[in-house]
């Protein structure tokens, strides 16, 4: 049986893939350009994917696919609706960065909560040595204790995030989704949230239903100016109605470790704004801690062996 993973790349080096148990050729590309896809697939039962995308096209070339195993929890990459049209599994990964996306979480809210970037600056720059005191204060330093997190996204990462909050003495709120009621205790109503939250990090998958739901309507009803954070995906933002935002002070930071387009286009209106103190653009690495990542990979090939065996897990539809 032959497995193709087509960016291998996307796992660092020293992330050990297990071999299945059962007689295989595993055959890797460190990366693998879209008119690459169909050739590099053919003769393959099964497709290792993190982000390269597999279309309705590229699916109806090969007729001998049987399973996607894609090696990360989204699965935006793949045409769900034409796998099951031609009787193709997905399968994703689930649960192994309920420490790592947190922790990266809130790195980046206590970063900018602390201003530690532009206290760094101003290390380097030597105002520490011109202030003549043993500490001065360019920049406010607000805590966590007592603020509120709005948290979009009320699944493994967001509950967890949420538990990490109580501990700083945050004030969790989970956003009701978006132009919907009546959701039940766990919400509270989105325009709330939004009103009232200091800080709030973004948790969700990308659908067509999720993309682009914090847009210029939204940061103008942000009262508390909050910093935003997003490890989840960057086409849940409006990107350029972020940067208004932050321009014209209806946000006070901004902490994102995902882009619209990655790596993002020169003219990424995040890209712009960089190197502002009160701006962290990290690249797409919240999930990739060594221990998250040989967990994936352990879950990934665990997935493929469970499927050849006729037990499939972590099936997507």
């Amino acid at each position: 049986m032959k497995i193709v993973f087509l960016d291998r790349e996307t796992l660092a080096p020293q992330i050990n893939l297990k071999r299945p148990a059962f007689e295989h050729e595993l055959v890797e590309y460190d990366r693998t350009a879209p008119d690459q896809v169909v050739s590099r697939l053919q003769g393959a039962s099964i497709a290792i994917t993190n982000k390269v995308a597999i279309t309705a096209d590229v699916l109806a070339q090969l007729p001998q696919l049987k399973l996607i195993a894609v090696a990360a929890t989204g699965t935006d990459c793949i045409d769900k609706a034409a796998c099951a049209r031609h009787g193709v599994v997905v399968s994703n990964i689930r649960g192994y960065a309920v420490n790592t996306v947190p922790e990266h979480t809130f790195a980046l809210m206590l970063a900018l909560r602390r201003n530690v970037i532009a206290y760094r600056d101003d290390v380097l720059n030597g105002e520490w040595q011109k202030s003549g005191q043993f500490c001065f204060f360019n920049h406010a330093i607000r805590d966590l204790g007592g603020a509120t997190l709005g948290i979009i996204g009320e699944g493994v990462l967001g509950q967890r995030v949420a538990e990490i909050a109580k501990a700083f003495g945050m004030k969790p709120l989970f956003a009701a989704h978006k132009g919907r009621d009546g959701l039940g205790p766990l919400y509270t109503p989105w325009d709330e949230v939004l009103a009232t939250s200091d800080v709030i990090t973004i948790h969700s998958p990308l659908t067509p239903q999720t993309r682009g739901m914090l847009s210029r309507a939204e940061f103008r009803a942000m009262k508390n100016k909050p910093l935003i954070i997003n490890t989840a995906r960057g086409g849940l933002v409006d990107e350029a109605a972020l940067v208004e935002a932050l321009d014209e002070g209806w946000i006070s930071g901004v902490g994102f470790d995902v882009l619209s387009t990655e790596p993002p286009a020169p003219d990424n209106p995040l890209m712009r704004v960089a190197g502002r103190p009160n701006v962290i653009v990290t690249p797409h690495v919240a999930w990739a801690s060594d221990e998250a990542q040989q967990s994936l990979a352990d879950q990934l090939m665990d997935n493929i062996g469970r499927f050849v065996a006729g037990h499939a897990v972590n099936v997507v539809s």
